[in-house]
């Protein structure tokens, strides 16, 4: 594996939601007028993990040691560690282990021996630390963007998010561990009052307790429970990805990029610089696709993940090898697959361009195994109107890109320190 790739450490604006102490205290309350939360005295219910936080945008020192990204699809665990240096992160260890299917559905764990087992042999296989953040994305943790009142007094606030959070977000509030930060907002005008955009994130008790067992069953100390979104953009939101876009005048772009992670599920981001505006998953990725092309042409799960990524969407059919009637069934379920995701990649962009706090959106950019799938993007492109390119960290380019765009979303999960 390789060692000790240097990158350059910014401040970050997503964080993990979800850290060190075990009690849960009442949520932060942001001020209007700066971009940090405090956390008032006081307490709530715990979880028997890591405590709801959100993100802060001041710059935080290293303490020395290291922390493991962790992210778990169907099919396979994939951790990168990364260490603070001098505010460089220097990704240290990093490794992919085979996970069987039916262990991890709909990004939840559904067999959590399994699950630990294969942790073990990642962490013991590949060297990595035992303290670890762990990134989610499933249907039962929900992040809303609310836009209301610009309230001074932060209980009133808190009050207002929650009121409406019930409203925006479904699932009983009780069963779930809510945090909210302002993330931007309109000045005041002549016929309207201030308002403030601010970000609800609701996540269900049980979901965290269930995700995190494994990890403690396999001697793993989480420290942290992070959106996988988070990640994906702080992986990327630097990387300096070039895409084919109009010539500007030159000024800084004040627009907003989408982010999408094509893995056993698809997720999304809407993202100015690093600031989450909007996210969301959708059940079609490479899970489904690898699922259509089993049916199709008798394959096993395993193998036709493997087909996909040897037939693409690049080369003409009749320069790949292996059996032609694969070939062509795992060409199908590909082609097919893109124009689902082209599809729901509009529909995300329609739903949020529907929003009162919306910024306009330049470009689009992939990552993820899917990503890596040759000719996978150029499919899409055509379709969406936007310059679309594929993202990679730098500190990942010396690995087999179909490994880096595994490791991308670890890779961001562990940045934040």
């Amino acid at each position: 594996m390789k060692k000790c790739r240097d990158i350059p450490r910014r401040p970050p604006s997503m964080s993990s939601f979800l850290t060190k102490p075990i009690s849960l205290p009442r949520p932060r309350r942001p001020e209007l007028r700066r971009p940090e939360l405090h956390r008032a005295k006081g307490g709530r219910p715990t979880l028997g993990g890591p405590e709801l936080s959100l993100p802060s945008f001041r710059r935080k020192r290293s303490s020395g040691g290291t922390l493991v990204g962790l992210q778990i699809e169907a099919g396979s665990v994939a951790a990168v560690e990364a260490r603070l240096d001098g505010g460089v992160a220097r990704v240290t260890a990093a490794g992919v282990e085979p996970l069987s299917p039916d262990a991890f559905r709909d990004g939840e764990v559904a067999e959590p021996e399994a699950v630990t087992a294969a942790l073990r042999t990642l962490v013991g296989d590949h060297g990595l630390g035992r303290k670890v953040r762990l990134g989610i994305a499933n249907q039962r943790l929900v992040v809303r963007t609310l836009r209301l009142p610009a309230i001074e007094n932060p209980d009133d606030l808190d009050a207002a998010v929650r009121f409406s959070a019930q409203e925006q977000i479904a699932m009983p509030l009780e069963d779930a561990v809510i945090e909210h930060r302002v993330v931007g907002g309109a000045p005041a005008e002549a016929d309207a009052p201030a308002q403030v955009d601010v970000m609800v994130i609701a996540a269900r008790r049980d979901m965290i307790r269930a995700s995190l067992a494994p990890l403690r069953a396999a001697g793993l100390e989480p420290v942290g429970v992070d959106l996988s979104a988070f990640g994906m953009i702080r992986a990327l939101a630097d990387a300096g990805v070039a895409v084919d876009a109009p010539a500007g005048d030159g000024t800084p772009s004040q627009g907003a990029t989408l982010y999408c992670n094509i893995g056993d599920s698809t997720n999304l981001a809407v993202a100015r610089a690093r600031a989450c505006l909007f996210t969301r998953l959708s059940s079609v990725g490479l899970a489904e696709i690898a699922g259509n092309l089993s049916s199709a042409a008798g394959l096993s799960l395993e193998h036709a993940a493997m087909w996909l990524d040897h037939v693409g969407l690049r080369r003409p059919l009749t320069e790949i090898e292996g059996d032609e009637a694969t070939v062509a069934h795992s060409r199908a379920a590909l082609e097919h697959g893109a124009a689902q995701l082209v599809d729901e990649l509009r529909l995300s962009l329609d739903f949020y361009a529907a929003q009162e706090a919306a910024v306009a959106i330049e470009k689009i950019v992939l990552c993820g195994p899917g990503a890596a799938i040759p000719g996978f993007a150029e499919e899409m492109a055509p379709q969406l109107g936007l310059p679309i390119a594929v993202g990679l960290p730098e500190a990942l380019s010396g690995y087999p890109a179909p490994v880096a765009a595994r490791l991308t979303l670890p890779f961001g999960i562990a940045l934040d320190t």
